[in-house]
């Protein structure tokens, strides 16, 4: 039995569909839910899931080991990113290594980097104007967005594209393989 963890700050769609994925392996289980903002969604989606969830303080991700104590006492054999939004301290990538992923909804490395999320990263595409966006799954290392790509699924940009038109299908990309990544990265630890 393969044990995660995903860490997430705000709606968390991302969570709902890999919670939902792997409902049906009984070889994987989301194990718990990191929370960093009391009023994210994502604790109704974990109450209505079934699955533990915990509210961190910066403190406790920066300043103390209560993060990489929970993660232990939960066995956790990968920590999966969904939405959050804070940068992991080296104390967990060192008790962690090449076990914590992200997913960035652009094609790394360009719109990348600390402020990049949300509609920010899509307007930042639609401005460069580029022809082409996606996802890209990466590792985590110690700078936002620049940890070993492991995937990247790509969509074509549209001169009739808005921001929200390419979020939807950038949404609709990570839900397809972002499951998918987690349970192959899973199926080779």
């Amino acid at each position: 039995m393969k044990h995660i963890a995903i860490f997430a700050s705000g709606t968390g769609t991302n969570a709902r569909n890999i919670i939902n994925y792997f409902q049906s392996n009984p070889n994987v289980r989301v194990e718990c839910i990191l929370v960093n903002n009391p009023k994210a969604k994502v604790i109704d989606i974990a109450n209505e899931a079934n699955v533990p969830y915990y509210l961190i303080t910066k403190k406790d991700l920066f300043e103390s080991d209560r993060v990489i104590e929970l993660m232990k006492k939960s066995n956790i054999d990968l920590i999966v990113l969904a939405g959050f939004l804070w940068l992991i301290p080296k104390s967990l990538l060192k008790e962690f290594p090449n076990r914590i992923i992200n997913i960035h909804p652009a094609l790394l490395p360009r719109h990348g980097g600390a402020g990049y999320y949300g509609s920010k990263v899509h307007e930042s595409v639609i401005n460069a104007k580029d022809k082409e966006t996606g996802i890209t799954i990466h590792y985590l290392n110690e700078k936002f967005d620049e940890g070993e790509i492991i995937f990247q699924g790509k969509i074509p940009v549209t001169k009739d594209d808005s921001s929200s038109t390419i979020a939807e299908k950038v949404h609709k990309l990570e839900h397809e393989h972002y499951p998918k990544v987690i349970e192959q990265i899973l199926s080779n630890q």
